[in-house]
């Protein structure tokens, strides 16, 4: 055979092989996508989730359903994710209770949050309020410092027990402000809310969403609010830096995760349609009723909110002593 032939015959052959178009990657989603809410339905992570799910929906055109995995102090259902296929049809809801928890369950966990996950973006952010039973006779967040300094380990405060976010963010509190108070423990924040409305225990440092109402109906008197601005559902709080105490924040975050290794282009494209849904104002109204604000973030920007903020709990834990319960 001519071998001159021979090469040039292999040589078109390749080439035509070239010139045609590659295999099209199947559209994403073309199939329902699971989030992972590692949370009993009805609480707030839980219902921003499901305000995510349809707005995704809506884009996608394809169902994104919540998956409800609690337990574990959230755990099980991010061990879930972080072993789920990286192909982008199961999302975890992730919030700070997971950021906790890489100090809290430090060297005892099945994931790793920092490296099993490719963050796709920051839904809203979720403050705490101080709040303290209207017998206690302060009415401003200094004067809850004054009395409290004036007092070392006379006043109790609730939270929904070790390790949680109010239980972590009382203590930096009375580092940063040197005061002394006793921690008081429960399995949950409804009865940990119900101790202070009932004088139980003369404070506390709850969620905004499970604050508001109280705060509303009088039950409770609102000192301050953790976050950088103040909240629109309780306008007339200040933040803790207006209060006195500049650089003092504790802001919870909500916001969705993916698999580490998923497609670059899949997180992309979730990205891209959770910043366009925290422009909408009914997006927006709704997470005012939540007492949440929209917080978009790029994955690279959530991403390093998320380094940092494992950072900053694992210090609160180490200052706090928390144990896992």
């Amino acid at each position: 055979m001519n071998r001159e032939w021979t090469r040039r015959t292999t040589v078109a052959t390749l080439g035509g092989l070239a010139a045609l178009p590659a295999r099209a990657q199947p559209a994403y989603p073309n199939r329902p996508v699971r989030i992972v809410v590692p949370f009993p339905p009805g609480g707030t992570s839980d219902i921003l989730a499901r305000l995510a799910a349809e707005q995704l929906a809506a884009e996608t055109g394809q169902p994104f359903v919540v998956d409800n995995r609690a337990g574990g102090a959230a755990n099980i259902g991010a061990e879930l994710v972080a072993k789920a296929a990286p192909d982008g049809y199961t999302l975890l809801l992730i919030s700070t209770i997971h950021f906790i928890n890489a100090g809290l369950f430090e060297g005892r966990l099945a994931y790793d949050v920092l490296r099993d996950f490719a963050p796709i973006g920051l839904i809203a952010a979720v403050s705490q309020v101080v709040l303290v039973n209207p017998a206690l006779p302060v009415t401003t967040l200094q004067e809850l410092i004054a009395y409290a300094r004036a007092r070392p380990g006379m006043l109790n405060y609730s939270s929904p027990g070790s390790g949680s976010q109010p239980h972590l963010t009382a203590e930096l509190f009375a580092t940063a402000t040197g005061t002394r108070m006793v921690h008081v423990p429960y399995r949950g924040a409804p009865q940990a809310l119900t101790d202070v409305v009932n004088g139980q225990v003369q404070l506390t440092f709850a969620t905004s969403p499970s604050a508001v109402p109280l705060v509303r109906g009088g039950q409770v008197r609102a000192l301050a609010v953790t976050s950088a601005e103040r909240l629109p559902a309780l306008p007339e709080v200040p933040t803790t830096a207006e209060a006195g105490m500049p650089g003092f924040e504790s802001a919870g975050g909500n916001g969705l995760a993916a698999p580490a290794g998923t497609p670059p282009a899949i997180v992309e494209r979730l990205s891209v349609i959770l910043i366009r849904m925290l422009g909408k104002p009914d997006v927006r109204r709704a997470l005012a009723e939540q007492a949440a604000a929209p917080r978009p973030m790029s994955p690279a920007e959530f991403t390093g909110y998320i380094a940092a903020e494992v950072m900053r709990w694992r210090e609160a834990v180490r200052l706090s002593g928390a144990k896992p319960e």
